[in-house]
């Protein structure tokens, strides 16, 4: 029974240990969204936009 008892411990800590790995990922990624300013944030929508209507229009027969 002891044994068994150690498992779930150890799993439970596991778990715990993953949710704090991934809030670190999660909140790393959002200081780095948030560091752009306006204006990089423009100019890339802007950018990816141009590349989308390119790659759309070529081959496109609709």
């Amino acid at each position: 029974m002891r044994q068994r008892m150690r498992w779930w411990k150890v799993l439970g800590l596991a778990g715990l240990a993953g949710v704090a790995a991934s809030g670190v990922v999660i909140a790393r990624a959002e200081r780095r969204r948030r560091a752009y300013t306006p204006e990089e944030i423009r100019q890339r929508l802007l950018e990816r936009h141009a590349q989308a209507g390119d790659a759309a229009k070529p081959g496109d027969p609709a």
